[in-house]
């Protein structure tokens, strides 16, 4: 009982960026947004916006706007402490670990709600640059091969299932050919596929 328990324990900076959070959305703010991302789904629970304003390749402020559990809050108001005056580059790079670590850690079946603000930063600055008509020299520095025979990373599935073009596993398998080989890969690319459907709600 006593293990379980602790897992519901939330660390005294988890509490205070969620009674106190950091940076949020205010409508009569009129925050104008350079880049703006979103994920999630209400139907589904949490979903998350990030705005971003950028200067000199920069993070120059940021807000965000979430429906979701106190982990959801804390983790997105602490995300955006972090990645106000980084690069886009570091931005980019803000890894669930390091908005979780920064915390003090966070009950481990909550973990899932860091990785919402980290994709919707992403998707921010994803916005941004197409915004501003610029390459994304970002995307490859984050992916991870998931396929080693066929070189399919995340990133890559991410962006096909964000886009719509791979609306079910058969159309993302026609596209990249992932599992076609050895087929080792085949349950780990279709857990991520699950996974980018319910954060992009698609």
């Amino acid at each position: 009982m006593t293990n379980f328990m602790s897992q519901w324990v939330y660390t005294p900076v988890v509490k205070d960026h969620f009674m106190n959070p950091r940076n949020t959305w205010q409508e009569e703010e009129n925050f104008q947004a350079d880049g703006i991302g979103e994920v999630g789904s209400l139907a589904c629970g949490d979903q998350m916006q990030v705005l971003i304003k950028v200067e000199n390749d920069t993070i120059a402020d940021l807000r965000w706007l979430t429906y979701g559990c106190a982990s959801a809050i804390a983790s997105t108001s602490m995300m955006s402490e972090l990645a106000i005056g980084m690069s886009l580059e570091e931005a980019y790079n803000l890894s669930p670990d390091m908005i979780t670590e920064a915390l003090g850690g966070l009950p481990e079946h909550k973990f899932h709600c860091s990785v919402l603000g980290d994709k919707a930063l992403r998707a921010a600055i994803d916005d941004y640059l197409e915004k501003a008509e610029r390459d994304n020299p970002f995307k490859s520095n984050v992916a991870k091969t998931i396929c080693e025979c066929k070189g399919v990373t995340d990133v890559q599935i991410e962006d096909l299932v964000k886009r719509g073009e791979a609306k079910t596993l058969e159309q993302l398998q026609e596209i990249t050919e992932f599992g076609t080989v050895c087929g080792k890969c085949k349950q780990q690319v279709s857990d991520l596929f699950d996974e980018f459907k319910h954060i992009y709600n698609v």
